[in-house]
């Protein structure tokens, strides 16, 4: 489990970076505080579906994509 919520803290990264945006910005966007932000990127929190499409929202994406990214991403480490 700990592989994946690192993984999507990475992808998160990528796609805040991406939308030049705050961890606080995402946060307001999404309605969710800034440090749960924080630790979803750092793995140490795995958040709700219902956040995690939140979250892809306020990035402008969708939730597959983000769990598509994930996917690759784990693909990547174990490969």
């Amino acid at each position: 489990m700990a592989d994946i919520n690192e993984a999507l803290g990475q992808v998160l990264v990528k796609y805040r970076a991406i939308a030049k945006i705050s961890q606080e910005e995402l946060a307001d966007r999404a309605g969710i505080h800034r440090t749960y932000v924080s630790q979803i990127e750092r793995g140490l929190k795995s958040p709700t579906l219902s956040v995690l499409f939140q979250i892809a929202t306020s990035l402008n994406t969708t939730a597959s994509v983000l769990i598509a990214e994930v996917e690759q991403t784990l693909n990547d480490i174990h490969n």
